[in-house]
């Protein structure tokens, strides 16, 4: 009888998918065995070929819902069968290939479960199977198998025993399975150290009382899956306030957790996309149109006209929103710019001046890991902070990297992730944030350390960005020297670029593509800082064939956190300034730029003190804002006036090119490069705001002013340079009107559009960018 070794890597363990195997292989008639080991699930299994080639088909077919086949091969087996039947082996120990699973939201089971009296799971708050739970939160080591887990601390009741081992049972050898007499419990507790019990409340229990002291106004820190977050209802103005003002959080929209669909549907349109992301097992926070139907307070989302909202995705949230109709507050708990805060005492000692109570657990966070957020453009999704539900599952490489060494690539000073390569396979951490606070910086380097050990990594190859004082670059040539590890360094636009090549699978050797790679700043080849940059480029090499007009930053970060700087840099370095003080002398931001000191600004610009150019797309968009009066003085978080300024877009004119004017743009060619001036926007701009047009419509010109900008210097790369490929990258690409305009238009020229959907336009996915351009470089090399 034939026998065959059957090897299938990917997302399978942890997911139901020995079961499934084994239900399978019951149902084909064959005999044999199946186990977890490092590098996937093994499977032996001998019978007629007819049988086998059946086991295999419906195997793809009726893949467990969290689980994902990435390779699956098929040999002769040598050996002996010693089996009568077909079985589940323990788990093997050895070369660590496979994958960890996400995080994964409540199943409908276990939902039903938790409400049912009559479940022994009933208001269960860490009630899970193999179709959902905890998983790279809890996990210290692979084979994913309970002893490697934060569940370790918990042995299992007789119940729980007996459907673990159970193989028609979901939650067979689902690891983190526990009960109200074997598992994690949860307690609440006062910020001021007094007792509190549920009776207080006359509550069902501690979770039930959370929504009672939610909906009384109190701020309540709850220990969740990946973090903890400081929770309040959304509702009350008061409540917000004095979460944001204990917080230092004071102007960045907050995100929103509501019961059910129904709830968000009274303040936010949801369409079927949207809705599918919301209730999938990932469960992200989706950014949403605000319908104006029902209203939350006012400092939610203060100048936005979108609103972040998830579902519950543990049990735990689901029960303390059994009684809520009305969203609330679920933002991290943390100061501003600090990790989320994952261990109870460090809650305590941290959260204590802003939490009026803590909803704590005793299981273990492993590893911290911050809410997803994503967003719908044009019918595509747009990840913009990849993390809970998505991370850490590998993303398949190219055709070309097949068979590139490990790698290891750093990503940026802000919204930090690294990249592990191997096997053909991009293994994307989680969000860490921005490495400029000490805190994010060791979170990070322990996260690394953890990813390193867990997937057994030894990279060859070091990928660090090319800028000399960002901290992930330093640590990365640390690790290289200590190592005696090669290091790469990669330009961060040409970064930026490979990354959205990867992600849309654009093979090792295709033909360069023109890539627009529009944001804050990244190091720029010649020394400067870049920030609006057009590139022919493939994963090996780049050419930069057009840029914008660099302009000061004065005061270096001061310019990012306060936009004017950047509406006087951009006055100045257009030769408008003189004039302009005395033509538009009447405009509150003429006036408002009079007040400040334009002498030592000047000589600060002149002679390049503490001022570096930027061809930043991003700055840009500070200038604008802040000349028709968005955040003008201060901003509070990075892109603020930007995102502001979107908001107020009137939409209605954007497509009435004819009767909306669109403000111009300058096109010059100087030292074999072409160069976007906005001088002759400003002077538009400058018009409409003295004949007092609206924000909304001068928003609106300018949005369109700079599309249009760029699909005409596209227009003339594409002629000169035979490209039919655009690749549109960098944070600025998360503007959804900039975005869709764009795409648009250069669709329209028959231009195939590349963009963003599994990793962010913005810095998060740098890592990925990085690891590609190594490995490019080191094939060709070879």
């Amino acid at each position: 009888m034939p026998t065959e070794e059957i090897r299938v890597c990917g997302t399978v363990q942890g997911v139901g998918f020995r079961p499934t195997v084994y239900r399978l292989a019951k149902a084909c008639g064959l005999r044999g065995d199946v186990c977890n080991d490092g590098q996937g699930v093994l499977i032996r299994v001998s019978g007629n070929e007819e049988a086998i080639t059946e086991f295999v088909a419906r195997l793809q077919t009726e893949c467990p819902p969290l689980a994902k086949i990435n390779q699956l091969t098929r040999i002769i087996y040598e050996g002996e069968l010693k089996f009568d039947n077909f079985v589940i082996s323990t788990s093997v120990s050895n070369a660590i290939k496979t994958e960890i699973t996400p995080d994964a939201a409540t199943c409908p089971q276990c939902q039903q479960e938790i409400f049912d009296p009559f479940s022994r799971f009933y208001r269960y708050p860490f009630t899970n199977c193999t179709h959902c739970g905890p998983r790279v939160s809890i996990i210290r080591a692979i084979p994913y198998d309970r002893c490697n887990t934060s569940m370790s601390a918990f042995a299992m009741c007789s119940e729980c025993a007996k459907e673990y081992h159970d193989v028609e049972n979901r939650r067979f050898h689902a690891q983190p399975v526990a009960c109200h007499a074997c598992g994690p419990t949860a307690w609440l507790e006062r910020a001021d150290g007094k007792s509190v019990t549920a009776s207080m409340f006359s509550m069902l229990d501690d979770v039930d009382a959370v929504c009672t002291l939610l909906q009384k106004g109190e701020i309540v820190a709850i220990k969740g899956l990946g973090g903890i977050h400081l929770a309040c209802d959304a509702t009350q103005e008061t409540a917000v306030q004095k979460l944001r003002q204990r917080k230092k959080r004071y102007h960045k929209p907050f995100a929103l957790m509501a019961r059910d669909i129904e709830v968000i549907e009274q303040y936010c349109s949801v369409n079927a996309k949207e809705k599918e992301l919301l209730t999938s097992s990932a469960a992200p926070i989706v950014l949403l149109q605000a319908t104006g139907k029902k209203v939350l307070a006012p400092s939610i989302a203060s100048g936005q006209n979108t609103l972040g909202f998830m579902l519950p995705y543990t049990p735990l949230h689901h029960l303390i929103l059994r009684r809520m109709n009305r969203p609330i507050v679920l933002t991290s708990g943390n100061l501003a710019d600090e990790p989320q805060c994952i261990d109870n005492d460090e809650a305590r000692e941290k959260l204590g001046r802003i939490a009026d109570y803590f909803l704590f657990h005793n299981r273990e966070i492993i590893n911290r890991v911050d809410d997803s957020v994503v967003r719908v453009v044009g019918g595509k999704v747009q990840t913009i902070r990849r993390a809970r539900g998505y991370a850490p599952a590998s993303i398949s490489l190219p055709p070309g990297f097949h068979k590139v060494p490990q790698i290891l690539a750093m990503g940026s000073e802000l919204k930090n992730t690294f990249c592990l390569l191997r096997g053909g396979e991009a293994i994307l951490s989680q969000h860490l944030g921005d490495l400029e606070n000490a805190a994010a910086f060791n979170t990070y380097q322990e996260t690394l350390n953890l990813y390193l050990n867990l997937f057994e990594h030894k990279p060859d190859i070091i990928a660090i960005d090319k800028h000399p004082e960002y901290l992930s670059s330093k640590f990365g040539k640390e690790l290289a020297y200590t190592n005696q590890i090669k290091i790469s360094q990669i330009q961060h636009h040409h970064a930026h670029i490979a990354a959205c090549m990867a992600e849309n699978s654009i093979p090792l050797d295709s033909p360069p593509v023109l890539g627009i790679a529009l944001d804050g700043l990244g190091y720029g080849d010649d020394g400067t800082l870049w920030g609006g940059e057009f590139l022919l480029a493939d994963y090996r090499k780049f050419q930069r064939l057009a840029t914008f007009k660099s302009v000061p930053m004065i005061g270096g970060k001061q310019a990012i956190s306060q936009p004017w700087r950047n509406t006087y840099a951009q006055l100045i370095a257009a030769n408008l300034w003189d004039d302009y003080q005395q033509q538009y002398a009447d405009l509150e931001i003429v006036k408002f730029l009079r007040n400040k000191p334009l002498k030592l600004l000047n000589q600060l610009m002149d002679k390049k003190i503490n001022s570096p150019t930027a061809s930043s797309v991003g700055r840009l968009f500070d200038a604008v804002a802040a000349a028709i009066g968005i955040c003008r003085y201060e901003c509070s978080y990075e892109g603020q006036a930007a995102i502001a300024m979107e908001a107020i877009v009137d939409v209605s004119s954007l497509n009435n090119d004819k009767e909306t004017p669109i403000y111009p743009f300058n096109f010059i060619f100087s030292d074999s490069i072409y160069c976007i001036d906005p001088r002759p926007m400003w002077q538009a701009l400058l018009d409409d705001l003295q004949q007092q047009i609206p924000q909304p419509v001068i928003a609106a010109r300018f949005h369109q002013g700079l599309a249009n900008a760029i699909v005409e210097m596209v227009k003339y790369l594409c002629q000169e340079n035979l490209i039919y490929q655009v690749a549109l990258t960098g944070g600025v690409f998360q503007n959804c009107i900039l975005l869709e305009q764009v795409t648009k238009r250069l669709q329209t020229l028959g231009i195939k559009v590349l963009t963003h959907s599994l990793v962010p336009a913005n810095d998060g996915g740098l890592s990925l960018g990085k690891a590609v351009i190594a490995a490019a470089q080191l094939i060709h090399e070879c």
